[in-house]
């Protein structure tokens, strides 16, 4: 009852008291934005770019991200550099974090940003895990661990002692999950015995799991926090029937409220002590559902992707 209460609470949240134009001066920060090609990301991105990052912009397509940066280039004056990402092979993900620590040893913020919605039952990843779980989860865990060298030194090097910054995008649907159920990641009988919505649900349950158990492990060098970036009008809904892409319509916020809230998480001075904290519409402090706290939950989960992640 309490998180269905808090979803409804997290829907229609009161107006924002904290907005872009409270971000601080980013020069000198390097930040990548996972699925900054369209939607929250691009939102993200160009706000970013408008207070002097520098900033990667993580997308699978190149033709995608490349018409994504020179739109942000023309509004912000500022020019996104492209790096190569696809969550949903892990080999990829290897890549894609060689590129970058092969041109930057430090990152001072990481945006987990990029996500997939109710995938057709079909559709799984390259190395055959649940397609929203393996992008969602997955990929976005191994592309953390492999920065974090860079996310560590750029703490290390700051002369204000403050720490970098990973900030996981999750969902109101972590709410509408019991748990994570282990045998219904890899494909086979028990993940078909599931509907998309309970998986992509289970996926956003696991966002919240990674973040806290990062902040846990991590907690001395990084900031880890994740958050509910609202009900958001993007192109998350594609693989929606059209009758229920309509319904939704009159109830979806703009994605300039919804990247508010990560935008915050990123670069707030007040959210600089925010470790392991979770934050709802709009860049406000929040609880998550309640058994995604479980610390057996998050250690069970971890160990499950070193050894999944470890094969490849």
């Amino acid at each position: 009852m309490g998180s269905t209460v808090s979803l409804l609470q997290q829907s229609l949240p009161p107006k924002p008291t904290w907005g872009v134009n409270d971000i601080p001066d980013l020069t000198g920060r390097i930040i990548i934005v996972t699925g900054g090609n369209a939607g929250i990301g691009k939102e993200t991105v160009k706000h970013l770019l408008a207070h002097n990052a520098k900033v990667y912009l993580a997308a699978r397509s190149a033709p995608k991200a490349n018409k994504a940066i020179a739109e942000l280039k023309n509004e912000t004056g500022k020019e996104a550099i492209f790096l190569q990402l696809d969550l949903s092979d892990i080999l990829a993900v290897r890549k894609s974090a060689q590129e970058f620590l092969s041109k930057e040893s430090q990152l001072h913020v990481l945006i987990n940003n990029a996500g997939v919605m109710v995938s057709p039952k079909e559709q799984v990843t390259v190395q055959k895990y649940d397609m929203q779980f393996g992008t969602n989860v997955i990929g976005h865990w191994l592309f953390t661990q492999l920065l974090l060298p860079a996310l560590f030194a750029a703490t290390d090097v700051s002369p204000s002692h403050e720490k970098a910054r990973v900030v996981t995008v999750s969902s109101s649907a972590n709410y509408l999950t019991t748990g994570i159920d282990f045998d219904a990641i890899v494909d086979g009988p028990e993940r078909i015995r599931y509907n998309e919505w309970e998986l992509y649900n289970k996926s956003k349950f696991g966002n919240v799991v990674v973040a806290r158990e990062l902040a846990r492990r991590y907690g001395d060098k990084i900031v880890s926090t994740s958050l509910n970036p609202g009900n958001i009008r993007t192109e998350l809904q594609q693989n929606m029937p059209g009758w229920q892409r309509t319904i939704l319509n009159w109830m979806l916020y703009s994605v300039s409220y919804g990247a508010l809230t990560q935008l915050h998480c990123a670069t707030a001075p007040s959210a600089a002590d925010a470790n392991g904290k979770f934050f709802i519409p709009w860049a406000r402090l929040g609880e998550p559902n309640k058994a995604a706290l479980d610390p057996q939950v998050g250690e069970r989960l971890w160990l499950w992707l070193e050894n999944e992640t470890k094969k490849y």
